[in-house]
């Protein structure tokens, strides 16, 4: 039990470190580093997740973390599952000016359209729900619905002496 709660204090520490280092990479103009640092915290996230409520939870003791970068990135996979807490760090983060607002807002903006899925809610039985599909763009629509011009084109091929 207790070596659990090291290894959630350890994902928790790295989750505000790649936080914070992507956001230093981003003001340096280094895109390169700062998505780098954006995979290893999505990474971390999944790890805690495997741990379920008690990631979560330790996860949110960054909601009071000194950088406001880490307070509201860690609010952002925290909405479902802790959303009046994770609501008011956004809330207060939106009301300033910079990155950390723009993302705070739009975060907000995704959750109350019904858009925003970083921590899918789990099933009964505990497990992740099973991912939707994405839809279909217009280049990739099923064939019964092209257009019965579409379906009668023919190629030089087909024609006689073609």
């Amino acid at each position: 039990m207790e070596s659990q709660v090291k290894q959630l204090e350890e994902l928790t520490e790295q989750f505000a470190h790649h936080t914070a280092e992507q956001t230093d990479a981003i003001f340096r103009g280094d895109a390169r580093t700062g998505n780098r640092h954006a995979k290893q915290r999505i990474a971390t996230f999944k790890k805690l997740r495997a741990h379920g409520n008690a990631g979560r939870d330790a996860l949110a003791m960054l909601l009071m973390h000194p950088r406001m970068d880490v307070r509201g990135m860690a609010a952002v996979y925290l909405l479902r599952y802790r959303t009046a807490e994770a609501k008011a760090v956004l809330l207060e983060i939106a009301k300033g000016e910079g990155l950390a607002a723009f993302e705070a807002s739009e975060a907000l903006k995704r959750w109350e359209e019904g858009t925003w899925a970083l921590d899918p809610a789990e099933d009964a039985a505990g497990l992740p729900e099973a991912p939707r599909p994405a839809p279909p763009s217009k280049r990739s629509r099923p064939r019964t619905e092209r257009a019965a011009s579409d379906r009668l084109r023919r190629s030089k091929r087909d024609k006689p002496g073609g």
